[in-house]
């Protein structure tokens, strides 16, 4: 089920919004949507990283092991 928002944009913000939407091809709404879901995504990735970089029990290991692990 979709939930209608209303959300005040700064002109500039409006204008690219409907600059990329344009050019898209879509609606507002479904730049703003994707838009949305993808600030979320990296916030969540964000947050696991935070996480595990607080999590003293969690090793922290340097490029050059991470490459040698990987055979790079």
């Amino acid at each position: 089920m979709n939930t209608a928002i209303s959300v005040r944009l700064p002109k500039e913000i409006t204008d690219r919004l409907d600059d990329v939407a344009k050019a898209a091809e879509r609606p507002r709404s479904f730049i703003i949507q994707k838009a949305l879901e993808a600030y979320l995504e990296d916030y969540a990735d964000l947050q696991i990283a935070l996480d595990r970089l607080r999590d003293q029990s969690d090793p922290l290991i340097s490029g050059e092991e991470l490459r040698k692990s990987l055979g790079v």
